[in-house]
C-alpha cells in the first residue's frame, strides 16, 4: 500500500518511524514521503523520506492512503476533514501492546511502548503517545491526544480533541469533556469540563 504521511514536522516523523517499523513487521507499506504546508520544508529529507510539497500536491503523487500525523488536535481534525474522501490508515508501533478486543479507529495512532487494555476504545484520529498506559474500558475520543508517559485508570472517558498533557494521572471512571486540556504531570481526581484547562497535583482549573 503506498502511503502519504501529512505532516513532517515531529509528530510527522514519529508516525514515519512508527510506519517503517510496521514494514519491517512484514506490513505492505511503501512510504511515498512527506506533504506540509509549510512551505520552508519543502524538499527537505526526514528519515530518508522527502517533503514533496504542500498538501494539495497529494492528486499529482501516486498512493493509496494517508495518514494525518499532525500533532496539533484541531488542525489534525481540520486537515482529515479537508481529506475527508482519502483513505485514513493507522500506524502502531510493533512494541505497543494492545488487548485483543481493542477497537482503533481510522487514522488513530499507538506509539511505542504505549500499553492499551481490554475493552478500550481508540477514536479516529487519536493519538496514543510514546510509553502511555490506558487501562481497562477506556473511550478515547476522536482527534484527542494522550501524551508521552500518561497514566489512565480503568473506564476513564477522553472527550473529542482532548489533550491530556506529559505524564498526567487521571484516576478511574472520571470523564475529560471535549476539547479540554489537563497540563503535563497533573493528578486529575474529578471530572474535568469540556474546553477548560486544569493543572496541579491534585488538578484544579485555571481557565
Amino acid at each position: 500500500m503506498k502511503v502519504v504521511i501529512i505532516g513532517a514536522g515531529g509528530h510527522g516523523q514519529v508516525v514515519a518511524d512508527i510506519l517503517f517499523h510496521m514494514w519491517a513487521k512484514g506490513r505492505d507499506l511503501e512510504l511515498m514521503g512527506f506533504l506540509d504546508d509549510d512551505s520552508s520544508l519543502a524538499g527537505k529529507e526526514f528519515l530518508g523520506l522527502k517533503v514533496l510539497g504542500n498538501v494539495d500536491k497529494l492528486d499529482d503523487i501516486g498512493h493509496e492512503a494517508v495518514i494525518v500525523a499532525i500533532g496539533d488536535n484541531r488542525t489534525r481534525l481540520e486537515m482529515t476533514e479537508r481529506l475527508k474522501d482519502e483513505q485514513l490508515i493507522t500506524a502502531i508501533h510493533p512494541s505497543a501492546v494492545l488487548a485483543p478486543d481493542v477497537s482503533i479507529k481510522a487514522g488513530a495512532m499507538v506509539c511505542a511502548g504505549a500499553v492499551v487494555n481490554p475493552g478500550t476504545t481508540v477514536g479516529r484520529g487519536a493519538i496514543v503517545n510514546t510509553g502511555a498506559t490506558v487501562d481497562h474500558h477506556n473511550a478515547i475520543g476522536e482527534f484527542s491526544h494522550v501524551a508521552p508517559g500518561v497514566n489512565l485508570g480503568g473506564e476513564v472517558h477522553v472527550g473529542e480533541g482532548a489533550l491530556v498533557g506529559l505524564g498526567a494521572s487521571i484516576v478511574p471512571r472520571l470523564s475529560l469533556g471535549d476539547w479540554c486540556v489537563v497540563g503535563a504531570g497533573a493528578v486529575v481526581t474529578r471530572d474535568v469540563p469540556a474546553n477548560e484547562t486544569w493543572v496541579g497535583v491534585p488538578a484544579r482549573k485555571i481557565s
